[in-house]
């Protein structure tokens, strides 16, 4: 058991626990649950504490993702979160998989943000294979003309469309858990949590990198998102985008506006904590739930999108970079990692000494 210790006691904790995460500690249950629930007042002990964890692993270095919405809404899926959902009210765009020119111009667009991988995300519950070869002919060009890290997040996959994205260029697949599998028949019933499961693990088969995360703040406790943080871990994921829910009128969950800074900050905490050497991005929502407390997430975090985002805006690419130099951090520029190149290019935890 995680002990529950006084206030002063605390900075210890904190530091403690950090310092065993570095000597190879996997964090437990009790451990994660005293993490989200800790008092406010300790809070900058523990972004501290998780800043060792960060600082170890990725130095001062800020990854940046340009995200194009490459089809928008008209989606059979019913997840409650989502303004594209064939649930959801909301006033958004509607349009089909967009050309390879828009998405070329989404590839220049993310080269002119000095972001390093390019996100194209299309709505549905998975792409047909026409559209995969779309998106597979687009791609080649886009690594041919800019050498961007793609990412691709487009719903459910079989195991030819994942090969065909690989064979293609693709770098990663985007598919995200989004809430632990007790709650997720909560947000959603037109696919299950193990269908997710499923798309990972052919994504993985393919040899493509996985990037999957949640989103928090959906009406899930605390033990849920402490579940999906192992999840990912056993899961071995490159990339976990934590979002935290931007409420959208007209969907189910437009009432769910319960989070604050200070909790979201935890939730990073956590998910740095859970799975240190994986690459933690601040995603949808943070504008709306961090507010003035964004730049602190970057001491957790180290990678963000700098952009809009699917049917929501994000603040401006300058105000993004202005963070990242106030706080002064650097922003990645360069060729991209592989996924075996970022193993061994980490440092070992036993050689970080700070205390």
């Amino acid at each position: 058991m995680f002990e529950s210790l006084s206030s002063e006691q605390d900075p210890l904790r904190w530091n403690e626990l950090a310092g065993r995460v570095l000597k190879g500690h996997q964090l437990t249950v009790d451990e994660g649950l005293s993490i989200l629930r800790s008092n406010d007042e300790d809070l900058l002990d523990l972004l501290a504490a998780t800043y060792r964890i960060r600082r170890t692993y990725f130095g001062h270095k800020v990854h940046l993702y340009f995200l194009k919405n490459a089809k928008s809404g008209l989606c059979p899926e019913d997840c409650g979160y989502c303004s594209q959902s064939i649930l959801s009210e909301a006033e958004i765009p509607r349009y089909a998989l967009l050309n390879e020119a828009k998405l070329m111009e989404g590839a220049e667009r993310a080269v002119a943000t000095q972001s390093r991988t390019y996100c194209i995300v299309a709505s549905g519950r998975g792409p047909s294979n026409r559209e995969v070869e779309h998106i597979a002919n687009t791609v080649a060009k886009i690594k041919e003309k800019f050498g961007l890290h793609i990412c691709c997040c487009l719903g459910l996959l079989n195991s030819e469309q994942a090969v065909r994205l690989k064979e293609a260029g693709v770098d990663r697949i985007n598919h995200n858990l989004n809430t632990s599998r007790s709650f997720y028949d909560s947000i959603c019933s037109t696919h299950s949590y193990e269908d997710r499961l499923r798309t990972l693990q052919v994504a993985r088969a393919a040899g493509l990198e996985l990037c999957s995360g949640l989103i928090v703040g959906m009406g899930e406790t605390d033990r849920d998102l402490v579940d999906v943080a192992f999840e990912l871990r056993s899961l071995s994921v490159h990339s976990t985008p934590v979002n935290f829910l931007h409420s959208i009128d007209g969907t189910p969950l437009a009432r769910e506006r319960n989070l604050d800074p200070r909790y979201c900050l935890k939730a990073l905490c956590l998910f740095r904590l859970a799975n240190p050497a994986v690459e933690l991005r601040i995603s949808g929502g943070r504008e709306v739930n961090l507010r003035s407390m964004q730049a602190m997430g970057l001491y957790a975090a180290n990678s963000m999108f700098v952009s809009d985002y699917l049917t929501t805006k994000g603040q401006s690419p300058e105000e993004d970079f202005a963070m990242v130099a106030d706080l002064g951090f650097e922003i990645v520029i360069g060729d991209h990692e592989t996924h075996s190149e970022w193993e061994s290019a980490q440092p070992s935890p036993a050689a970080e000494v700070v205390s």
